[in-house]
């Protein structure tokens, strides 16, 4: 093999083409100390033994603008850090974010502000600040973050926020509600959840459906809330006015009690189980339940179920009333 050895630059002037003609399959290689630096074969392939660094798509780039290290991690502004967990294909941007994907098996995708996963899988702050990240993996879309924390120091992500598989959302939850969304709040003020209606007219906050058919829902206007539940006549059948309420009223048991809760507020209400045997409609859960744990599973009562039994005793009362008022009359 010939070899072409030179103690200066080569340099050529005007408008004339320069370079190495080889007309066999043979390869280019330049070498460095002794070791192959970079080979260009037959197919103009070219390979680049250590890493690769360019100073732009153009000329007039002043800064390395994209790095490829030995292990095939990518920097777009900035030198991908030597120190990046190895199953993940890395590509670093600017000053502190960081994509990964995974090398190997299902897909993963995790895009990360001011932080990087270190080879022994901890996250750590790419600069002094506060940290985001977004993962996507076996259908799911996690949101994270992580407090204002030192440059170097290990990041400790919260998730914050979960989309999954089946269209569930998950706000500041331990896990994913039955329904589509569940949220999690530990604020005094409120739930976590507000709806501003900027139009003035108000509208429909929540509407609960079962099959596609509302249910019930929770609307406002410019000076009240309405929680309604459905009660439409064409939904209704085998109705009838002709009911004994009064016998019925008679035996609810309203008491005054206390929560174990709060011992200084006394209250007026009922016990759930005594409602619940003459008006079950007003009573969520059964009497003592216990979970699999032997945790108790505590009933619940939705008191305006009671309405209707006191609207139809008072209407009996006042047909007694009436009918009494008109025998002392006669007599």
């Amino acid at each position: 093999m010939s070899e072409i050895k030179v103690n200066s630059v080569v340099n050529s002037t005007g408008d004339n083409d320069s370079g190495l003609d080889l007309s066999t399959n043979d390869q280019v290689i330049i070498k460095t100390a002794n070791t192959t630096a970079i080979t260009v074969d037959s197919s103009q392939g070219v390979t680049v033994a250590g890493a690769f660094t360019s100073r732009g798509i153009d000329d007039n780039a002043d800064a390395t603008a994209i790095t490829i290290d030995s292990s095939e991690n990518v920097g777009i502004g900035r030198t991908p850090d030597t120190d990046q967990y190895a199953d993940l294909t890395v590509l670093a941007l600017g000053n502190g974010s960081t994509i990964y994907a995974a090398k190997t098996g299902s897909p993963y995708l995790d895009i990360i502000d001011n932080a990087f996963l270190n080879s022994a899988g901890n996250f750590e702050y790419q600069t002094s600040n506060v940290s985001s990240r977004m993962e996507l993996g076996s259908g799911n879309i996690t949101f994270h973050n992580a407090p204002s924390g030192t440059a170097g120091n290990t990041a400790t992500f919260t998730e914050r926020m979960r989309i999954d598989t089946n269209g569930k959302v998950q706000i500041s939850s331990d896990g994913v509600a039955d329904g589509f969304l569940h949220i999690k709040q530990n604020y005094q003020t409120d739930i976590g959840m507000s709806l501003n209606d900027t139009s003035g007219s108000g509208g429909t906050a929540m509407r609960f459906k079962v099959n596609g058919s509302t249910k019930g829902e929770i609307s406002f206007n410019t000076t009240s809330t309405t929680y309604s539940t459905s009660s439409d006549h064409r939904l209704k059948e085998n109705v009838t006015t002709d009911w004994d309420a009064t016998t019925r009223l008679k035996q609810l048991n309203p008491v005054r009690f206390n929560f174990i809760a709060d011992a200084d507020t006394t209250v007026d209400g009922f016990l759930a189980h005594e409602v619940q045997s003459v008006v079950p409609e007003a009573i969520t859960g059964t009497h003592n339940e216990v979970d699999d744990d032997g945790n108790p599973v505590y009933q619940s009562i939705d008191q305006s179920k009671l309405v209707p039994l006191l609207v139809k005793t008072i209407q009996e009362l006042e047909a007694r009333i009436v009918a009494l008022e008109n025998a002392e009359w006669v007599h």
